[in-house]
């Protein structure tokens, strides 16, 4: 079943080392987005890449990086995102923010028997 609604699905290009008030940028990101009660957020950690310094950032062995690539994605209905970005631009000092809009096809949990609305929605 299709949720008819409109999303949009954010992206936080940042490194590993970024940090918020001393704890890791990502976790400070995914905190926020979960206390915003937004639909969902997951961090991937990449293995290679590089930013606006064109410095690589690499998970070879011989060349250990303590900085690696981080991507944050959030998932919610335009509005919702809307009200992350205040936080963003304030704790993002280095990385890209990205936007598009989302076809979400389902949006459930173990226990659900059919694709729920965004959170707030029926």
């Amino acid at each position: 079943m299709k949720v008819p609604e409109a999303w949009t699905l954010l992206r936080v290009f940042i490194g590993e080392s970024d940090r918020y008030h001393g704890k890791p940028l990502y976790e400070q990101i995914v905190m926020k987005a979960r206390e915003m009660d937004l639909a969902g957020a997951t961090v991937i950690r990449g293995f290679l890449g590089f930013g606006a310094h064109s410095r690589i950032h690499s998970a070879k062995l011989l060349a250990l990086s303590d900085d690696l690539p981080i991507v944050v994605e959030i998932v919610d209905v335009q509005e919702k995102i809307d009200q992350l970005l205040p936080f963003l631009d304030e704790t993002v000092e280095e990385g890209l923010i990205t936007m598009e809009k989302a076809s979400v096809l389902t949006y459930r949990h173990k226990g659900d028997r059919h694709s729920s609305p965004p959170p707030g929605q029926s």
